[in-house]
Protein backbone atom coordinates (compact mmCIF):
# COMPACT_ATOMS: atom_id res chain seq x y z
CA UNK A 1 0.00 0.00 0.00
CA UNK A 2 1.04 3.38 -0.88
CA UNK A 3 0.60 6.56 1.50
CA UNK A 4 0.16 10.07 0.58
CA UNK A 5 2.22 12.88 2.88
CA UNK A 6 -0.76 13.71 5.28
CA UNK A 7 -1.10 9.92 5.48
CA UNK A 8 2.31 9.36 7.34
CA UNK A 9 0.94 8.89 10.66
CA UNK A 10 -1.37 6.19 9.32
CA UNK A 11 1.26 4.77 7.91
CA UNK A 12 3.64 4.63 11.32
CA UNK A 13 0.44 3.00 13.38
CA UNK A 14 0.21 0.30 10.39
CA UNK A 15 3.89 -0.47 10.73
CA UNK A 16 3.86 -0.74 14.32
CA UNK A 17 0.94 -2.82 14.52
CA UNK A 18 1.97 -5.20 11.71
CA UNK A 19 5.36 -5.40 14.09
CA UNK A 20 3.49 -6.12 17.10
CA UNK A 21 1.15 -8.84 15.37
CA UNK A 22 4.43 -10.78 13.97
CA UNK A 23 6.07 -10.74 17.80
CA UNK A 24 2.57 -12.45 18.72
CA UNK A 25 3.21 -15.26 16.53
CA UNK A 26 6.83 -15.66 16.80
CA UNK A 27 6.85 -15.22 20.73
CA UNK A 28 4.88 -16.79 23.35
CA UNK A 29 4.32 -12.82 24.56
CA UNK A 30 0.83 -11.83 24.71
CA UNK A 31 0.52 -8.77 23.06
CA UNK A 32 -2.92 -8.64 22.24
CA UNK A 33 -4.14 -5.41 24.61
CA UNK A 34 -0.74 -3.62 22.52
CA UNK A 35 -2.42 -4.67 19.71
CA UNK A 36 -5.38 -3.69 20.48
CA UNK A 37 -4.41 -0.24 21.68
CA UNK A 38 -2.61 0.42 18.62
CA UNK A 39 -5.55 -0.54 16.79
CA UNK A 40 -7.63 1.91 18.79
CA UNK A 41 -5.09 4.50 17.71
CA UNK A 42 -4.70 3.81 13.95
CA UNK A 43 -9.01 4.51 14.00
CA UNK A 44 -9.04 7.39 15.91
CA UNK A 45 -5.68 8.63 13.21
CA UNK A 46 -8.11 8.00 10.46
CA UNK A 47 -11.17 9.36 11.46
CA UNK A 48 -9.19 12.75 12.37
CA UNK A 49 -7.22 13.02 9.50
CA UNK A 50 -10.12 11.86 6.43
CA UNK A 51 -12.84 13.75 8.77
CA UNK A 52 -10.74 17.01 7.91
CA UNK A 53 -9.06 16.33 4.43
CA UNK A 54 -8.82 20.03 2.71
CA UNK A 55 -9.68 20.01 -0.89
CA UNK A 56 -6.56 19.81 -2.26
CA UNK A 57 -6.12 16.44 -0.18
CA UNK A 58 -9.05 14.83 -1.81
CA UNK A 59 -7.81 16.14 -5.36
CA UNK A 60 -5.09 13.61 -4.11
CA UNK A 61 -6.83 10.89 -3.00
CA UNK A 62 -8.54 10.89 -6.05
CA UNK A 63 -5.30 10.23 -7.66
CA UNK A 64 -3.92 7.58 -5.42
CA UNK A 65 -2.11 4.63 -7.48
CA UNK A 66 -3.95 2.04 -5.41
CA UNK A 67 -7.39 3.94 -6.16
CA UNK A 68 -9.86 1.37 -8.43
CA UNK A 69 -10.70 2.12 -11.81
CA UNK A 70 -13.78 2.18 -13.91
CA UNK A 71 -13.17 -1.58 -15.09
CA UNK A 72 -12.56 -2.37 -11.31
CA UNK A 73 -16.49 -1.29 -10.44
CA UNK A 74 -17.97 -2.77 -13.23
CA UNK A 75 -16.11 -5.82 -12.68
CA UNK A 76 -16.68 -6.07 -9.54
CA UNK A 77 -20.82 -5.01 -9.99
CA UNK A 78 -21.31 -6.83 -12.74
CA UNK A 79 -19.24 -10.18 -13.33
CA UNK A 80 -19.45 -12.45 -15.91
CA UNK A 81 -22.45 -10.81 -17.23
CA UNK A 82 -20.09 -7.42 -18.82
CA UNK A 83 -19.84 -7.80 -22.37
CA UNK A 84 -17.22 -4.81 -23.74
CA UNK A 85 -17.95 -3.23 -27.13
CA UNK A 86 -15.55 -1.66 -29.08
CA UNK A 87 -15.01 1.01 -31.80
CA UNK A 88 -16.82 4.16 -33.26
CA UNK A 89 -17.42 2.90 -36.72
CA UNK A 90 -15.33 5.88 -38.23
CA UNK A 91 -11.79 6.09 -37.12
CA UNK A 92 -10.73 3.34 -34.59
CA UNK A 93 -11.47 1.91 -30.68
CA UNK A 94 -10.27 4.38 -27.77
CA UNK A 95 -8.76 2.38 -25.23
CA UNK A 96 -8.98 5.15 -22.75
CA UNK A 97 -12.72 4.88 -23.12
CA UNK A 98 -14.35 1.51 -22.28
CA UNK A 99 -17.83 0.74 -22.70
CA UNK A 100 -20.40 -2.11 -22.78
CA UNK A 101 -23.37 -4.05 -21.49
CA UNK A 102 -23.34 -5.63 -18.24
CA UNK A 103 -26.09 -6.75 -15.49
CA UNK A 104 -26.86 -6.00 -11.92
CA UNK A 105 -29.36 -8.81 -10.95
CA UNK A 106 -31.49 -9.21 -13.90
CA UNK A 107 -31.41 -5.47 -15.20
CA UNK A 108 -29.23 -4.61 -18.04
CA UNK A 109 -27.13 -1.29 -17.98
CA UNK A 110 -24.65 -0.02 -20.75
CA UNK A 111 -21.95 1.17 -19.01
CA UNK A 112 -19.36 3.57 -20.34
CA UNK A 113 -16.18 5.51 -18.76
CA UNK A 114 -12.91 6.66 -18.96
CA UNK A 115 -10.07 3.90 -17.86
CA UNK A 116 -6.34 4.72 -16.48
CA UNK A 117 -3.98 2.15 -16.38
CA UNK A 118 -2.34 0.49 -13.10
CA UNK A 119 0.92 0.77 -14.33
CA UNK A 120 3.06 2.24 -16.65
CA UNK A 121 2.73 -0.48 -20.02
CA UNK A 122 -1.17 0.00 -18.74
CA UNK A 123 -1.05 4.16 -18.59
CA UNK A 124 0.17 4.58 -22.07
CA UNK A 125 -2.22 1.94 -23.49
CA UNK A 126 -5.03 3.60 -21.87
CA UNK A 127 -3.48 7.32 -22.84
CA UNK A 128 -4.07 7.75 -18.68
CA UNK A 129 -7.56 8.28 -18.95
CA UNK A 130 -7.73 11.08 -21.83
CA UNK A 131 -9.67 10.54 -24.42
CA UNK A 132 -9.65 11.51 -28.27
CA UNK A 133 -12.36 12.43 -30.52
CA UNK A 134 -13.11 8.54 -31.33
CA UNK A 135 -13.74 7.60 -27.62
CA UNK A 136 -16.33 10.39 -27.48
CA UNK A 137 -18.14 9.28 -30.34
CA UNK A 138 -17.93 5.66 -29.58
CA UNK A 139 -19.59 6.49 -26.10
CA UNK A 140 -22.30 7.82 -28.23
CA UNK A 141 -22.64 5.41 -30.43
CA UNK A 142 -23.01 3.17 -27.49
CA UNK A 143 -26.12 5.55 -25.77
CA UNK A 144 -27.79 5.64 -29.03
CA UNK A 145 -27.28 1.64 -28.84
CA UNK A 146 -28.91 1.63 -25.77
CA UNK A 147 -31.66 3.83 -26.34
CA UNK A 148 -32.47 1.59 -29.23
CA UNK A 149 -33.38 -0.98 -26.92
CA UNK A 150 -34.60 0.82 -23.92
CA UNK A 151 -31.08 0.26 -21.28
CA UNK A 152 -30.32 2.49 -18.78
CA UNK A 153 -26.85 4.22 -19.47
CA UNK A 154 -24.27 4.56 -17.07
CA UNK A 155 -21.40 6.34 -16.96
CA UNK A 156 -18.63 6.27 -14.75
CA UNK A 157 -16.11 9.44 -14.83
CA UNK A 158 -12.39 9.78 -13.83
CA UNK A 159 -10.54 11.39 -15.95
CA UNK A 160 -7.89 14.40 -15.86
CA UNK A 161 -9.09 15.69 -19.33
CA UNK A 162 -10.02 14.73 -22.66
CA UNK A 163 -6.47 14.42 -25.17
CA UNK A 164 -5.19 18.39 -25.78
CA UNK A 165 -2.98 16.65 -28.16
CA UNK A 166 -3.06 18.50 -31.95
CA UNK A 167 -4.40 15.16 -33.65
CA UNK A 168 -7.34 15.04 -31.56
CA UNK A 169 -7.73 18.44 -32.59
CA UNK A 170 -7.72 17.90 -35.94
CA UNK A 171 -10.19 15.19 -35.63
CA UNK A 172 -12.85 17.56 -34.03
CA UNK A 173 -12.37 17.23 -30.54
CA UNK A 174 -14.34 20.25 -29.71
CA UNK A 175 -17.16 19.12 -31.57
CA UNK A 176 -17.43 15.37 -30.28
CA UNK A 177 -17.83 16.45 -26.61
CA UNK A 178 -20.41 18.97 -27.68
CA UNK A 179 -22.05 16.48 -29.66
CA UNK A 180 -21.98 14.20 -26.78
CA UNK A 181 -24.11 16.91 -24.19
CA UNK A 182 -26.35 17.89 -27.01
CA UNK A 183 -27.48 14.89 -27.61
CA UNK A 184 -27.54 13.35 -23.76
CA UNK A 185 -29.98 16.16 -23.49
CA UNK A 186 -32.39 14.12 -25.39
CA UNK A 187 -31.86 10.87 -24.97
CA UNK A 188 -34.56 8.48 -24.56
CA UNK A 189 -33.25 6.78 -21.56
CA UNK A 190 -32.33 6.92 -17.91
CA UNK A 191 -28.71 8.77 -17.45
CA UNK A 192 -27.10 8.04 -14.23
CA UNK A 193 -23.55 9.18 -13.91
CA UNK A 194 -20.74 8.89 -10.97
CA UNK A 195 -17.67 10.76 -10.70
CA UNK A 196 -15.09 7.64 -9.69
CA UNK A 197 -12.33 10.09 -9.30
CA UNK A 198 -10.96 13.01 -11.00
CA UNK A 199 -13.91 14.64 -13.35
CA UNK A 200 -12.26 17.63 -15.29
CA UNK A 201 -12.96 19.72 -17.60
CA UNK A 202 -15.36 18.76 -21.44
CA UNK A 203 -13.35 15.60 -20.64
CA UNK A 204 -16.10 14.81 -17.71
CA UNK A 205 -19.08 16.66 -19.39
CA UNK A 206 -18.49 14.52 -22.40
CA UNK A 207 -19.97 11.61 -20.55
CA UNK A 208 -21.25 13.06 -17.86
CA UNK A 209 -25.12 14.77 -18.58
CA UNK A 210 -27.38 12.64 -16.62
CA UNK A 211 -30.61 12.53 -14.91
CA UNK A 212 -29.06 11.64 -11.54
CA UNK A 213 -24.96 12.86 -11.14
CA UNK A 214 -23.13 11.68 -8.21
CA UNK A 215 -19.93 12.07 -6.89
CA UNK A 216 -17.65 10.05 -4.68
CA UNK A 217 -16.73 11.48 -1.40
CA UNK A 218 -13.07 12.03 -2.51
CA UNK A 219 -13.22 13.18 -6.03
CA UNK A 220 -13.45 16.51 -7.76
CA UNK A 221 -15.23 18.06 -10.09
CA UNK A 222 -14.38 20.98 -12.07
CA UNK A 223 -13.46 23.03 -15.44
CA UNK A 224 -10.00 22.79 -14.99
CA UNK A 225 -7.29 20.93 -12.70
CA UNK A 226 -6.09 22.97 -10.24
CA UNK A 227 -2.67 22.72 -11.08
CA UNK A 228 -3.10 24.07 -14.53
CA UNK A 229 -5.85 26.94 -12.50
CA UNK A 230 -2.87 28.02 -11.16
CA UNK A 231 -0.37 27.88 -13.65
CA UNK A 232 -2.78 30.21 -15.66
CA UNK A 233 -3.69 32.44 -12.32
CA UNK A 234 -0.70 32.82 -10.75
CA UNK A 235 2.19 31.31 -13.53
CA UNK A 236 2.92 28.74 -10.93
CA UNK A 237 2.18 25.23 -9.67
CA UNK A 238 3.01 26.38 -6.56
CA UNK A 239 -0.28 27.99 -5.69
CA UNK A 240 -2.40 24.49 -6.41
CA UNK A 241 -3.30 23.92 -2.84
CA UNK A 242 -5.43 27.84 -2.78
CA UNK A 243 -6.62 26.81 -6.24
CA UNK A 244 -8.27 23.56 -5.26
CA UNK A 245 -9.67 25.31 -2.26
CA UNK A 246 -11.19 28.35 -4.73
CA UNK A 247 -12.03 25.96 -7.49
CA UNK A 248 -14.91 24.73 -4.88
CA UNK A 249 -13.95 21.20 -6.48
CA UNK A 250 -15.00 19.12 -3.82
CA UNK A 251 -18.52 16.66 -4.32
CA UNK A 252 -19.67 18.95 -0.75
CA UNK A 253 -18.95 22.18 -2.76
CA UNK A 254 -20.45 20.73 -5.86
CA UNK A 255 -24.39 19.59 -3.31
CA UNK A 256 -24.01 23.09 -2.12
CA UNK A 257 -24.32 24.18 -5.20
CA UNK A 258 -27.12 21.98 -6.50
CA UNK A 259 -24.99 20.95 -9.33
CA UNK A 260 -24.59 17.43 -8.62
CA UNK A 261 -27.57 15.18 -6.87
CA UNK A 262 -25.76 13.25 -3.91
CA UNK A 263 -22.24 12.32 -2.77
CA UNK A 264 -21.55 8.48 -2.16
CA UNK A 265 -19.36 7.86 0.85
CA UNK A 266 -16.07 6.13 0.37
CA UNK A 267 -14.81 3.65 3.22
CA UNK A 268 -12.76 4.79 6.29
CA UNK A 269 -9.91 6.02 4.15
CA UNK A 270 -11.05 6.21 0.81
CA UNK A 271 -11.95 3.69 -1.55
CA UNK A 272 -8.34 2.11 -2.31
CA UNK A 273 -8.40 0.97 1.77
CA UNK A 274 -11.59 -1.51 1.63
CA UNK A 275 -12.41 -1.70 -2.34
CA UNK A 276 -15.50 -4.25 -1.95
CA UNK A 277 -17.21 -1.58 0.24
CA UNK A 278 -16.69 1.05 -2.28
CA UNK A 279 -17.80 -1.68 -5.47
CA UNK A 280 -21.03 -2.33 -3.55
CA UNK A 281 -21.79 1.72 -2.19
CA UNK A 282 -21.28 2.23 -6.32
CA UNK A 283 -23.60 -0.38 -6.76
CA UNK A 284 -26.80 0.46 -4.41
CA UNK A 285 -26.74 4.07 -5.61
CA UNK A 286 -27.01 3.11 -9.15
CA UNK A 287 -29.89 0.79 -8.60
CA UNK A 288 -31.61 3.45 -6.09
CA UNK A 289 -30.84 6.27 -8.99
CA UNK A 290 -32.71 3.45 -11.49
CA UNK A 291 -35.53 3.01 -9.28
CA UNK A 292 -36.57 6.88 -9.11
CA UNK A 293 -35.72 6.92 -12.81
CA UNK A 294 -37.07 3.68 -14.32
CA UNK A 295 -41.23 4.63 -13.90
CA UNK A 296 -40.85 7.76 -16.09
CA UNK A 297 -42.32 8.41 -19.71
CA UNK A 298 -39.71 9.48 -22.49
CA UNK A 299 -40.88 12.98 -22.26
CA UNK A 300 -41.26 13.74 -18.62
CA UNK A 301 -37.51 12.15 -18.43
CA UNK A 302 -36.39 14.37 -21.27
CA UNK A 303 -37.59 17.25 -19.24
CA UNK A 304 -36.69 16.67 -16.39
CA UNK A 305 -33.26 16.52 -17.70
CA UNK A 306 -33.41 19.53 -19.59
CA UNK A 307 -35.15 21.49 -16.55
CA UNK A 308 -32.22 20.15 -14.12
CA UNK A 309 -29.52 21.89 -16.37
CA UNK A 310 -31.52 25.14 -17.12
CA UNK A 311 -31.62 25.52 -13.76
CA UNK A 312 -28.02 25.82 -13.07
CA UNK A 313 -25.81 29.05 -12.66
CA UNK A 314 -27.23 32.37 -11.79
CA UNK A 315 -28.62 34.71 -14.88
CA UNK A 316 -29.17 38.26 -14.62
CA UNK A 317 -30.83 39.67 -17.50
CA UNK A 318 -29.74 43.02 -18.70
CA UNK A 319 -31.44 45.39 -21.16
CA UNK A 320 -30.07 47.74 -23.65
CA UNK A 321 -31.08 51.57 -23.56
Amino acid sequence: MEYLDFEKPIKELQEQLLKCELIGKESEVDVSDTCKNIEEKLISAKKSIYGNLTPWQRVQLSRHPNRPYTLDYIKAICGDTFMELHGDRNVKDDKAMIGGLGKIGDQSFMFIGQQKGNNTKMRQYRNFGMPNPEGYRKALRLMKMAEKFGIPVVTLIDTPGAYPGLEAEERGQGEAIARNIFEMTRLKTPIISIILGEGASGGALGIGVGDKVYMMENTWYTVISPESCSSILWRSWEYKEQAAEVLKLTGQDMKKLKLIDGIIKEPLGGAHFDRENAFKAVEKQILSAFNELKDLKEKELIAKRMDKYENMGVYKEGRYL
